[in-house]
């Protein structure tokens, strides 16, 4: 019998909270941060669980060799109700959107479309981490919707960080190489780079505090992230590679708030590193990979 704790550890129900941030990033940037963003927050999340649900129905086959641990290969989820799950949460979170209007919804189609393109074509090919990233860049600009240009920036971000999370994860099982883990590396410096450039050029027309808290906002992202990843240089094997894929996923949060705090809202940055210690913690009981 399939049980709620199944289902959380089908849809990897904790990492989610590195997902309302997108939501928020995107809101910032747009100067549209307001009650729609919630809804939105909350349409990200549901997308986010039903592409991990998705995942593990389109894997099932491999995870019965890899990972037979997993909710599908185990007996404890079938894949009917993964694909199942998968569906209701695509369509609570198109819902979810359409809370904020057409501009919204018109993100969040695609942003679905591209969750279930990855899942079930594109992940094992060459072109997996470029659609993965874009499911991550459409995500900030669904809080963004209201703005989408101004909210593309730090929607490219996110995106670049996450493809490079994507490459170096695709080693999780039987490990992979020190070129791909100094690529992700370079990225995350790259990243946490422009953000701080950026605010740099910002000039007057951003407060001291808010500059200060981004920078040093990003400066925790690329200490963090890049760590892990430096590890994974010199030891790409699969646990290593794993850990640092975690800490990648992980590192998704002080790259948001170091955008949101760059955008003027330094509360908000605050509020969003204070989901770190609690995903952290989650992971421990349940993989966000």
């Amino acid at each position: 019998m399939t049980t709620a704790a199944d289902i959380a550890e089908l849809v990897r129900l904790p990492a989610a909270l590195s997902v309302p941030g997108d939501a928020l990033t995107g809101a910032v940037a747009a100067g549209r941060l307001g009650w729609p963003t919630a809804a939105l927050a909350a349409s990200s999340c549901c997308l986010y669980w039903a592409g991990m649900a998705l995942n593990d129905y389109a894997d099932r086959e491999l995870d019965a060799v890899e990972r037979p641990e997993r909710p599908i290969p185990s007996g404890r989820v079938s894949p009917t109700t993964a694909l199942g799950i998968a569906s209701g949460l695509t369509l609570a979170g198109i819902g979810l959107a359409s809370v904020a209007g057409r501009r919204a919804v018109a993100v969040a189609v695609p942003l679905a479309g591209a969750v279930w393109v990855y899942d079930l074509l594109a992940k094992p090919t060459a072109l997996g981490p470029a659609v993965m990233a874009s499911t991550r860049t459409l995500d900030v600009l669904l809080g963004g919707s209201a703005a989408p240009r101004r909210a593309l920036p730090a929607a490219l971000a996110l995106g670049a960080h996450t493809a490079s999370v994507t490459v170096l994860s695709r080693g999780e099982v039987h490990g992979s190489s020190p070129t791909v883990a100094r690529a992700a590396l370079a990225t995350t410096a790259g990243v946490a780079s422009a953000v701080v450039a950026s605010n740099l050029r910002g000039g007057g027309r951003r407060r001291g505090l808010s500059r200060l808290a981004s920078v040093a906002l990003a400066g925790s992202y690329a200490a963090t992230v890049g760590r892990a990843q430096v590890a994974a240089v010199r030891t790409p094997d699969a646990p290593t590679v794993r850990r640092a894929t975690g800490t990648g996923i992980r590192g998704m949060v002080p790259l948001q708030a170091a955008l949101v705090a760059g955008g003027g809202a330094v509360a908000a940055a605050a509020g969003l590193m204070a989901a770190v210690p609690a995903l952290r913690a989650a992971a421990k009981g349940i993989s966000p990979t």
